[in-house]
């Protein structure tokens, strides 16, 4: 599988700082923009399903990382970068606490 998603170091530190606090076994799934917009979401494993609607696009720091198959149709021809910036989290991502949110860049495969 070619990794499809990758991470900035921010990312990475805050996932790891996560891990330690909701334990190692997490999932991401980008949001399609369904309540909180388009927005790379962070979830306890098992509190949200996976099915054979999503695709896994990669792992960051052992986390896998999924869309929903109709959403990837529209992003599958781009690379995605994980980052994290200031401000408010999703209502349902995990690291909304922390006053910091996860964000995606995207950019044309070439």
């Amino acid at each position: 599988m070619t990794e499809q998603v990758t991470a900035t170091e921010k990312a990475r530190s805050l996932i790891r700082d996560l891990k330690k606090t909701h334990g190692e076994n997490l999932i991401f799934h980008q949001s399609g923009g369904c309540c909180d917009g388009s927005s790379p979401m962070l979830f306890v494993e098992g509190t949200l399903i996976i099915g054979d609607v999503d695709v896994k696009l990669g792992e960051i720091e052992g986390v896998p990382f999924y869309m929903n198959k109709k959403q990837y149709e529209y992003w599958k021809h781009t690379n995605l970068e994980l980052d994290v910036v200031d401000g408010k989290g999703g209502m349902f991502s995990i690291e909304g606490p922390t006053g910091k949110r996860f964000h995606i860049r995207s950019s044309v495969r070439s």
